[in-house]
């Protein structure tokens, strides 16, 4: 007899859990950095545009094909179309969550472990950014320290999971998310009382529109399309978990809100403090591990925000992979008939081992490269910068080019009655974004991340 399929208990739940997908580690640190180096508040004006044109249509899309056929991203297209190849963009998009989440928990592990190193008051004995990287260097090239978080961060998103849609993800993303909320505003109040945080709020919300050029449009579609894990299945899954009853405009559309609230309270929270403490907010990924650290050694009350921003990063990494995880689950329990209890455990233990070569990419293994890239950047290459695009672009042009929209909005309309009574245009905009701009934008965004996009502009730059 098959098993009834779960289903969200609220519809609070499911804003909560793909809010959580979408709320990452890139939140914390990427958004405020990449927004103060390209114009601060002209750049965010050209994201949100972005977000408008790109990642708001692919979402609703995304979730509205998961809710239309209450199946996994191989069950969605197989349901709607005959094609194999459609099939085939439904497993590329299982496969994608499989390999980010094998790196992802990587990197995870060493917010979780940063956790301990700020109880313990580590970064005490570590006065500067050199010093505090260097501690850093070490702690990554310990293989038991690298793989033992590993492990740990994966045992507690395979717990989450393990107990359910409802019982396991929605009742942890009610507390999680909360949680990660409050940690943000008491750390963002924080950071607004240091004597010279004035700097940072300038960094980040001062609009610079001569930095605003070709590139810093492409980073914001590209970040527009990235930090709503789109492209990877996490949200046609959880779309397939929502009761028909449920309003996918609306919901999305809170979603995204949620998303770019958080990296803007993220974006005040840290660079608040990274300027009052006279730390170089251009560290880029050495901002966490590196100048944090050091930041909270020199702020009153440090010991505790260090504590408190590492959980608040831990949480947001455990959000996003507990939703790359249901990926792989959801389609062997739909698919291949899987116990849910047995996907959980089979394949959380094979994301791990295809973990540890990631985590031995800062160690044993830094000198096996391909191309010059460790086993961690061509997991990192292979998802980033190939298989999501990809997946955001075929499911752009499968609900617009192949479903139809004739069929879409059939399916749209219930639970959303209102909208397209009260506010058609709004549809009509999302059928024009979905169908004409996001297309194009995302191959642009494609061309852009594997290098060919920058070759193609210079060859006509030099002819023209």
């Amino acid at each position: 007899m098959k098993l009834k399929r779960e289903k969200w208990g609220s519809r609070l739940g499911f804003i909560l859990a793909a809010a959580g997908s979408a709320v990452g580690l890139g939140n914390v640190w990427k958004f405020p950095y990449i927004a103060g180096e390209n114009g601060g508040a002209a750049f965010i004006f050209v994201y949100l545009i972005c977000i408008a044109v790109i990642g708001l249509p692919v979402l609703i899309a995304e979730v509205l094909l998961g809710r239309s056929t209450h199946r996994n991203p191989v069950g969605a297209f197989r349901a709607l179309s005959k094609s194999k190849f459609w099939t085939a963009v439904g497993g590329m998009g299982v496969f994608a969550g499989f390999v980010i989440l094998s790196y992802y928990s990587v990197v995870a592990g060493w917010s979780l472990g940063y956790i301990i190193e700020a109880i313990k008051g580590t970064f005490y004995d570590y006065t500067t950014t050199t010093s505090s990287g260097e501690h850093f260097g070490g702690l990554v090239s310990n293989v038991f320290w690298s793989i033992g978080y590993l492990a740990a961060f994966m045992v507690l998103t395979m717990v989450l999971v393990y107990r359910g849609v409802q019982k396991g993800i929605e009742s942890g993303s009610k507390i999680m998310m909360p949680i990660l909320f409050i940690l943000l505003i008491v750390l963002m109040i924080r950071g607004l009382t240091l004597p010279g945080s004035e700097a940072g709020l300038s960094f980040l919300w001062s609009p610079d529109w001569s930095k605003i050029s070709a590139n810093s449009i492409l980073i914001a579609l590209g970040h527009a399309f990235f930090t709503l894990s789109l492209g990877m299945g996490a949200m046609m899954t959880y779309g397939s978990y929502m009761s028909k009853e449920g309003n996918i405009p609306a919901a999305s559309t809170k979603v995204v809100f949620l998303d770019t609230l958080i990296a803007l309270i993220a974006g005040m929270a840290i660079f608040t403090a990274v300027f009052a403490t006279g730390q170089d907010p251009a560290a880029g990924p050495g901002l966490i591990f590196h100048t944090l650290p050091v930041v909270f050694i020199k702020m009153p009350g440090g010991y505790i925000f260090a504590i408190l921003f590492f959980i608040l990063l831990t949480i947001a990494a455990l959000t996003s992979a507990i939703s790359l995880l249901e990926v792989v689950v959801a389609y062997f329990v739909d698919e291949r008939g899987w116990k849910r209890h047995r996907a959980v455990i089979t394949f959380g233990i094979v994301i791990f081992l295809l973990g540890v070569p990631s985590a031995l990419s800062f160690n044993l293994m830094a000198d096996a490269t391909l191309f010059g890239l460790t086993f961690f950047d061509v997991a990192d290459f292979l998802a980033a910068n190939i298989l999501l695009p990809l997946g955001g672009l075929f499911i752009a042009v499968f609900v617009a080019w192949v479903w139809g929209f004739d069929k879409a909005l059939i399916k749209m309309k219930v639970g959303a009655e209102a909208i397209f009574e009260n506010s058609g245009w709004l549809i009509v905009l999302w059928k024009i974004f979905l169908k004409y701009f996001a297309p194009i934008l995302i191959f642009l965004v494609f061309l852009s991340s594997i290098g060919i996009l920058p070759k193609i502009i210079n060859f006509f730059t030099d002819l023209f």
